[in-house]
């Protein structure tokens, strides 16, 4: 048993899993697991520098995940930076401020490895599972990016494309309600995306769609008429396509302050959530999936695994 922390930095968030691993049974025994909205990747799309006051909200979250990690005496420690941190011209900054904060540099991943991540980390608590068919589509809707693999028990294709709900709401600033026009303009990216992705990802021929990440586990928990976030029953659940329609709609037509008031929606997310639940219903539409099964396991856990292996 190896004890691990894992941080996963992407365009939205970061989120800290401190874990006990078990190389060889494949168990996984969280200690601590949380997130935090960030925002680096404010204006990265429009700039492609990183914001001052995006850096220093990650730093501050850096410096409350350092305490943690050395609370719970985690003995290796990986920090994977996603999709904004590719895109930036000062990440050098970024990296400079963990590495002083934390003791280790943000190994910045391709988006070929970051969607490896995501699968091994979504797939393992699903081996066994004989009510699913394979192979599995693992979708991860993230701040910046979406990243689509498809496997068994291992990936076989990876793509990463740039369509994530903050850059989508950052490029076409839609209103509350949202303008079909708006609407129309980010389902538009979305399409030419999905064009990318099926070049390289059979995306249509998966006997499962898995969902990954705050947007899909958002819809989810509003298709379970949940009052409050909770991990448990979202993690697991299956969402209908007909369910996601109509909560995209909902979201797409909804005021800021009628989606701030929805029980499961973090602050963080009610500028991004419309853009995010309609990556994952056009997904749904291209792939022709009926359903979604809902991961909260998913990058950070693939991230604790491979840490605990003794990756390099």
């Amino acid at each position: 048993m190896r004890r691990v922390a894992a941080v996963d930095c992407g365009t939205n968030s970061i989120r800290l899993l401190v874990a006990d691993v078990d190389p060889e049974t494949g168990s996984l025994t969280d200690l601590d697991r949380r997130m935090t909205i960030v925002r680096l990747g404010q204006d990265v799309d429009r700039t492609g520098r990183l914001a001052p006051e995006a850096l220093e909200r990650t730093f501050a979250a850096c410096r409350e995940y350092a305490g943690i990690i050395e609370e719970l005496g985690a003995e290796t420690v990986r920090f994977v930076a996603t999709s904004a941190s590719r895109d930036a011209e000062n990440r050098e900054e970024f990296v400079s401020g963990v590495l002083g904060i934390l003791g280790v540099e943000p190994e910045v991943v391709t988006g070929d490895q970051e969607a490896e991540f995501s699968f091994t980390g979504a797939t393992r608590s699903l081996a066994g599972r004989t009510d699913l068919a394979t192979p599995y589509l693992v979708v991860d809707i993230g701040g910046g990016s979406t990243e689509f693999v498809v496997g068994d028990e291992h990936a076989r294709a990876a793509r990463s494309v740039d369509i994530g709900c903050v850059r989508l709401t950052e490029r076409h600033a839609p209103d509350s309600p949202a303008t079909p026009a708006q609407t129309d303009a980010i389902r538009a990216d979305i399409e030419a995306a999905l064009d990318l992705a099926a070049e390289t990802v059979p995306i249509g021929t998966a006997g499962t769609l898995v969902g990954l990440a705050g947007s899909v586990t958002t819809v989810a928990g509003i298709a379970l008429g949940l009052d409050a976030y909770d991990s448990e029953r979202i993690h697991h659940s299956v969402i209908s396509r007909d369910q996601v329609e109509e909560i995209t709609a909902m979201l797409l037509g909804a005021t800021h302050d009628e989606r701030a008031a929805i029980g499961v929606m973090h602050p963080g997310r009610v500028d991004v959530i419309q853009a995010g639940a309609l990556v994952l219903l056009e997904i749904m539409r291209r792939t022709g999936a009926r359903e979604v099964v809902v991961s909260e396991h998913d990058i950070l856990d693939g991230i604790a695994y491979k840490a605990a292996e003794g990756w390099s």
